[in-house]
């Protein structure tokens, strides 16, 4: 392929001229067949304007790289500010970062939690001064409003904050127990009062949980004493238990209830004791006023002015209740002991109460001897008991 060696214009081999610049071709055919343009004496300027853009994009890069570094060392410190609670600095420091920045998302986030922890020193503040007005409630609300905005946020001034909002809301709790403590709160309060106490996890807080147990200790003791001295074991018992609820391991309540179960057992069994000995003092009571209530005091002999033999006694009740009805049978016998007759008599008055004396008589007009020539031998007596 034959070429112009002026513009590299594709010449026939025939022609003499180019068609395209319009110089006469070279007579020599070689020349043609190399493809060459003429030099280009402005060639610098391109290769200038580039170097240019180059250079200038250096610059910057190594500019922005400047600011970056810049913008991270700020970063860097107002982290470290923020840390030590120096809210106001740090806000400082990142506001100077993005605008070495603008694009610095984290330096962004962090402004936003830093504005946040400088409206939470104010609430802070604020929960003091409420905390010392007693107004605990109100205090523990700005508390938990300030947790609750900066929730969404990570890092370690974070959790740093955290617990500056976590110490001053277990001291706002502890001073309500103690203002609550203060002003003698009933056996129901402080059982509310010693869960409260326990929610707070600091060593004052533990001192305060311990106290308001020994009170709980005590009165429960007491009460349950009390119960236990009327010999109303179950309710001691109940008291004891609801007691342990709050005080689980309370050597003084744990002794009180297996104090309380032995006495319950002691005097169940002393019940039943008395009970057995109650049957058996009764049986032998009912035993005793049937066959050995009544003594025979006297029995004897007389002749009244008609000569009839009168028969008279004596009897005395050793009864543990009234007895009636008493009927003493006799018998006369003759001086050699035989039996001449047997009679039956009652006792008066009808009725004899422990310790009484009753007496009967009889005379009888068939038998026509003298006393002096019979005896008297009484054979049994009987009676009924109420």
């Amino acid at each position: 392929m034959h070429h112009c060696p002026y513009c590299g214009m594709k010449v026939k081999e025939n022609e003499s001229y180019c068609i395209k610049c319009g110089r006469q071709l070279p007579e020599d055919i070689l020349m043609r067949l190399e493809n060459r343009k003429e030099f280009n004496k402005f060639w610098y300027i391109p290769v200038a304007v580039f170097a240019f853009i180059v250079l200038s994009s250096g610059i910057y890069y190594v500019f922005m790289q400047n600011q970056i570094a810049d913008a991270k060392d700020l970063y860097k410190k107002a982290e470290d500010v923020a840390m030590e609670g120096k809210f106001n600095k740090a806000e400082q420091l990142l506001e100077e970062s993005l605008k070495n920045s603008k694009d610095f998302d984290q330096a962004e986030l962090a402004l936003n939690y830093v504005q946040k922890g400088i409206d939470i020193e104010s609430d802070l503040k604020q929960a003091n001064k409420l905390m010392k007005q007693q107004e605990f409630q109100q205090a523990l609300s700005i508390i938990k409003d300030a947790e609750n905005s900066i929730m969404n946020y990570e890092g370690a001034a974070v959790t740093e904050l955290i617990n500056t909002l976590t110490a001053k809301r277990n001291k706002i709790k502890i001073e309500q127990l103690k203002y609550k403590l203060g002003h003698d709160p009933s056996i129901s309060e402080l059982k509310t009062l010693v869960w409260e106490a326990e929610a707070v996890k600091t060593e004052e807080a533990s001192k305060i949980t311990g106290k308001i147990r020994n009170q709980i200790i005590d009165y429960t003791f007491s009460k349950a004493s009390e119960q236990l001295n009327a010999k109303q074991f179950s309710d001691a018992a109940i008291i004891v238990e609801e007691g342990l609820k709050y005080a689980p391991d309370s050597e003084k309540l744990q002794s009180l209830k297996t104090t309380i179960d032995k006495e319950k057992i002691a005097f169940e069994t002393a019940q039943r004791e008395r009970i057995e000995q109650a049957i058996n003092t009764a049986e032998k009571e009912r035993a005793f006023n049937r066959n050995e209530a009544v003594k025979l005091v006297s029995v004897s002999l007389d002749n009244n002015q008609q000569g009839n033999i009168v028969v008279k006694g004596k009897v005395k009740s050793n009864a543990t209740v009234s007895i009636n009805t008493i009927l003493v049978e006799y018998s006369l016998l003759t001086k050699d002991g035989k039996k001449y007759t047997s009679n039956e008599v009652y006792v008066y008055p009808d009725t004899l109460y422990p310790d009484e004396t009753g007496k009967f008589e009889f005379t009888h007009y068939d038998i026509d001897k003298k006393d002096s020539d019979i005896k008297v031998q009484v054979d049994q007596i009987n009676w009924y008991t109420d």
